[in-house]
């Protein structure tokens, strides 16, 4: 039985909100600054705006093992919103959020997918707290490699 992890993950960088958004939407360059991010391959493309289009992504962690997903961006609105639907080795949708205020990008993402992987889901009543501490690790590790790519101010990677 697949097992769902539900989590939102909150960045606030000091630096302009376009710099920060063209950053997170170039999801194709994120192993250049993303320590976790193994690859990012362009399956299909979409449409003008991006909307269609599907990214394969594999990830790595400090646990010993890697995960791929596709995602599909299902949503945009430029500098506000970012949505997709993943399916692969995980299943469900992610959502990025993005708001400047005072010189800051308040970032927030919502991540809630199920596992498809059989061992994952069979030791997870076992190894969920692992699991969820190693997603906080990975995304501290964007946050930090954002600010570094950005030359900008991490004030929270929560």
């Amino acid at each position: 039985m697949a097992t769902q992890y539900a989590f939102v993950t909150r960045w606030q960088i000091k630096a302009p909100l376009p710099q920060v958004w063209n950053v997170i939407e170039d999801s194709l360059n994120w192993p250049h600054w993303w320590k976790g991010v193994v690859a990012v391959s362009e399956e299909k493309k979409g449409d003008v705006s991006g909307i269609g289009s599907v990214r394969v992504y594999q990830w790595r962690s400090i646990l010993p093992y890697q995960l791929a997903f596709h995602m599909e961006l299902t949503g945009l609105e430029q500098y506000r919103y970012l949505k997709g639907k993943a399916y692969g080795e995980l299943e469900g949708e992610g959502e990025w959020f993005f708001e400047e205020r005072a010189g800051i990008t308040y970032i927030e993402y919502h991540w809630t997918v199920f596992t498809n992987k059989a061992w994952m889901n069979y030791f997870a009543f076992l190894l969920k707290p692992v699991f969820n501490y190693n997603h906080d690790v990975v995304m501290r590790w964007g946050a930090q490699g954002l600010a570094k790519k950005l030359n900008a101010e991490l004030i929270s990677d929560q």
